[in-house]
């Protein structure tokens, strides 16, 4: 993509000289002292050096994540089957293509969530944690957990900074980004889900049960 070019944005046509515009393709690497990579220009917007506008968010269809394990093992070591509630925590965070994890807190999320509120009205959260319990049945010989999946959606956008003074040659750099973070539970009809999963014990694992206070009991261990 050619950097100094005049650029279409909205239905404004900006016409800006050579060392105003800067544009970053995150796929393709940065040339040394030519531009700098999308890493530095979140980290400029996360720190406030940089004046930064998440421009045009749009949201996507929201989609059920993949589940993931959210308690501890509960390991059967006796003769019949056994049951016993659990309790459990999960909390979802968010990330973004060209940054890694979003930071609560940080410059970058206060950003998005301003930006997503202007254009939908809807409140962004970049985290979102629940607690509860659950009843774990487990046959003899295998091991129970408890698993649960998060309703996520992505929001599509383009990151805008301006620098009161040139920076890599530029006054403004735009950079394209896609954020995935957790989104209420029952939005476009998804809905968060937690269920009990199990399996065999390992060979390993059932050496646990011939041993020490584990033998012929029931027993939780975090991993």
């Amino acid at each position: 993509m050619t950097m100094n070019r005049t650029l279409r944005y909205g239905s404004r046509t900006l016409a800006l000289t050579a060392t105003a515009l800067g544009v970053i393709a995150t796929t393709v690497p940065a040339a040394a002292e030519e531009q700098p990579t999308a890493e530095q220009i979140m980290a400029d917007c996360a720190s406030g050096e940089a004046k930064c506008t998440f421009n045009s968010p749009r949201l996507s269809r929201a989609y059920l994540g993949e589940p993931r394990q959210v308690s501890g093992l509960l390991y059967n070591c006796t003769d019949s089957p056994a049951s016993q509630s659990m309790s459990w925590a999960d909390t979802v965070g968010s990330s973004h293509s060209v940054g890694g994890s979003v930071t609560v807190g940080g410059g970058i999320e206060g950003i998005i969530t301003a930006s997503v509120t202007a254009t939908y009205d809807y409140t962004w959260q970049s985290t979102h944690t629940e607690t509860s319990s659950f009843t774990v049945n487990v046959r003899p010989g295998e091991v129970g957990w408890i698993s649960r999946a998060q309703v996520m959606q992505r929001i599509t956008g383009t990151w805008q900074t301006h620098y009161d003074d040139p920076k890599w040659g530029h006054y403004y750099w735009f950079v394209p980004d896609v954020v995935t973070g957790p989104a209420p539970n029952g939005t476009d009809g998804k809905h968060s889900a937690v269920v009990v999963k199990s399996r065999k014990m390992t060979t390993e694992e059932k050496k646990l049960c011939t041993t020490g206070s584990t033998q012929d009991k029931l027993f939780t261990r975090s991993s």
